[in-house]
């Protein structure tokens, strides 16, 4: 077998480039950190005709600027021997873009191979590109692939083990209408590439003094390049009188003129894309604008939780039909076979009462998550951040870290190593703290069961307000914390305004099926110890066990805590208990309730009621119902998000930190919308 060849998968984010490269590894996978840094490293091996590959999965970027960690990353491991060739992954449906990246790649003199991918897009489109053009214009093999399907990896595999050995571009044919130079060296015959004149002379003055004093250095013209960008890793590196060559930084010239060329290329290649182009404008002119952004992305969020209510409910209702049905047939069984009565207890209202009741509200997680996919997928929600990105400057943070707390609508988990992009460490910290604050879809079990309890008609209006007030109390706390620390963000959001496409249904499905999963999943491991636990808790006591449930331990800690939690309206044992089962997860605060209360299938209409009128004969009602969503809304994440804030930040200190501010803020809070809904 033939020496390993180590390839270096790079690419823009979201552009395909890991889902190609799992296709590739498959379970051959390894995941670590880069030295030093958090940015995360991926490594797998694959094989083709008897030829081992190498393979490294590099941070998605949008350049090779050294300004962020995942470009200094990216760059550092390029340009060291640890990669021989370059596999850049494009997506075609966004080709003007991505181009950017393809045309820095090709100026480090490196074996570079370009992956077509999401091809099937671009025919959804409408669109074509020329695949006999494009190699023509860079000098470099462009192979179509299809990471989802799979399809063009063998030919990719092939581009990749003929390439290997040729870092020079060519054929390269250009036709550069319009263009007159009379540069005296045929750059245009070397180089995909080339600047106008006065940028080329400058480039060739500063080799002539790179080969003086380092003539071993390997492609000088990159490096030429870079001192005319004012690139300070390079110039401190390597650094070379440049008087009378360089007076000022050229950086803003070379970026122009990449993208003229960008826009030569695009002009040749892709077929039929003015068109598309213009509708997005079009849309754009509204859902981006200045003062109809916001209000219009609001008006799409009520529009997704109206659904999440009005079909999910309807569903919901059969749900809670087979659950009853369930129910009432394993306690038939279970009494017809003689069990013991602790054993009933523990299966029925346990297991059956604690994990069936959070299953009835799948069909509200679905429809929100369906929605959420429909508006990511479509192209909308990048608008979104967009509009955001200056209320987010104004507001203490990055615009960066609108992504993070996007995601933490989903979960929380993923939206805190989601900061991971933002490279201020006090970002960062402000942004871990605040995303929690976003309703994850955990918390939404507890909106649908006591808004429908005790807000009727209006319970679809309540839920929306949880997540508006998640936000708003995000941003006041952003805002006090920039203004106490005095810090000024540094780097705004830069991110791609794809064009509109129909949303695919295989990716919808994906996403869908992967949350629902993950839902079933802790359903089936986390909820359920955690009802197990609970249900310990509740049946028995310092006299082992009980019958009577005022006897049991839980009832001792709650009873203890019931004069803390008084001023917000929660001074109640079974809902301290409840609170406190919901660290573990917050759906857990559900199944509690309808153990706590002895109430079986809690989440069916009868149930419902019943669950209403106990609460109701000991003076819990509107206010502290609300008081009590506004405390599942702000105080402490579960243990897993807990965890992975400790993992981000390294410091047990600031961890625990950031819990007791939340769980601050959730008392202050609760206790204020209390009292103000008993005053009005």
């Amino acid at each position: 077998m033939s020496n390993v060849i180590n390839v270096g998968f790079i690419g823009n984010p979201n552009c395909g480039k890991t889902t190609l490269f799992n296709a590739f590894t498959g379970a051959n996978l390894k995941v670590a950190n880069w030295p030093g840094v958090t940015v995360e490293k991926k490594e797998g091996t694959a094989y083709y005709q008897g030829q081992e590959f190498r393979l490294i999965d590099l941070p998605g970027i949008y350049s090779l600027t050294s300004y962020s960690m995942e470009e200094t990353v990216s760059r550092e491991c390029i340009m060291s021997d640890e990669v021989d060739v370059i596999v850049d992954v494009i997506d075609a449906s966004s080709l003007e873009r991505n181009l950017y990246l393809t045309l820095q790649l090709l100026e480090l003199g490196k074996p570079v191979v370009l992956a077509l991918n999401m091809m099937d897009i671009v025919e959804e489109r409408g669109m074509e590109i020329d695949l006999h053009r494009l190699p023509e214009m860079l000098g470099v093999p462009a192979i179509p692939v299809s990471a989802r399907k799979k399809t063009g990896l063998s030919i990719l595999m092939h581009a990749v083990a003929h390439h290997k050995e040729l870092a020079s571009q060519g054929p390269l044919i250009h036709h550069h209408p319009g263009l007159h130079t009379s540069h005296r060296h045929d750059h245009h015959a070397e180089y995909a590439m080339v600047y106008h004149d006065e940028i080329e002379d400058k480039i060739d003055a500063i080799i002539v003094q790179l080969t003086k004093k380092y003539p071993e250095m390997e492609n000088k013209r990159w490096y030429a390049i870079k001192f005319l960008e004012a690139d300070q890793n390079v110039i401190s590196q390597y650094p070379v009188d440049l008087s009378g060559i360089t007076d000022r930084s050229y950086e803003k010239e070379i970026i122009n003129q990449k993208y003229d060329f960008i826009e030569e290329v695009i002009g040749e290649v892709l077929v039929n894309k003015s068109q598309k182009a213009a509708f997005t404008d079009k849309v754009d002119y509204f859902l981006t604008h200045r003062f109809l952004g916001l209000p219009i992305f609001l008006g799409i969020m009520a529009l997704v939780f109206f659904l999440t209510f009005a079909i999910g409910d309807w569903l919901k209702g059969y749900f809670e039909l087979v659950l009853e049905m369930f129910s009432g047939s394993a306690g038939d069984f279970l009494s017809g076979l003689h069990v013991n009565a602790m054993l009933q207890s523990l299966i029925l209202d346990g297991v059956i009462s604690g994990v069936g009741g959070i299953l009835t509200f799948l069909p509200n997680i679905f429809i929100l998550f369906l929605a959420l996919a429909i508006l990511e997928d479509s192209g909308y929600m990048s608008r979104v951040a967009f509009v955001m990105d200056d209320i987010m400057n104004k507001l203490g943070l990055s615009g960066r870290a609108f992504l993070p707390l996007l995601l933490g609508f989903g979960c929380s988990v993923p939206a805190v190593m989601a900061s991971r992009t933002l490279e201020d460490p006090k970002d960062r910290f402000k942004t871990i703290l605040v995303t929690p604050f976003m309703s994850c879809s955990a918390r939404l079990p507890i909106y649908v069961l006591f808004s429908s309890m005790f807000f009727g008609k209006n319970a679809m209006l309540v839920c929306y307000s949880m997540y508006l007030l998640g936000i708003l109390v995000a941003i006041a706390t952003a805002f006090i914390l920039s203004r106490i620390d005095g810090s000024k963000v540094s780097h705004s959001l830069l991110i791609e305004l794809p064009e509109y496409k129909s949303p695919n249904a295989r990716t919808i499905a994906i996403y869908v099926w992967q949350k629902i999963k993950d839902y079933l999943t802790k359903a089936g491991t986390v909820i359920f110890i955690a009802s197990v636990i609970m249900w310990g808790i509740l049946n028995f006591g310092p006299t082992g066990y009980v019958t009577d449930i005022t006897q049991s331990f839980g009832s001792l800690i709650g009873k203890m805590a019931v004069p803390l939690f008084e001023p917000a309206g929660l001074g109640y044992w079974q809902i301290i208990v409840a609170l406190i089962s919901g660290i573990a997860a917050k759906e857990v605060v559900v199944s509690s309730c309808s153990v706590l209360f002895g109430i079986q299938n809690i989440t069916t209409s009868h149930g419902m009621n019943a669950m209403a009128a106990t609460l109701a004969t000991m003076g819990f009602g509107a206010a502290n119902a609300y008081a009590l969503m506004v405390f599942c809304l702000l105080y402490i994440p579960c243990t897993a998000t807990i965890a992975t804030m400790h993992r981000e930040l390294h410091s047990w200190k600031a961890t625990f930190g950031i819990i007791l501010y939340q769980l601050l803020t959730a008392w202050v809070m609760s206790a204020l919308v209390y009292h103000l809904i008993l005053l009005f």
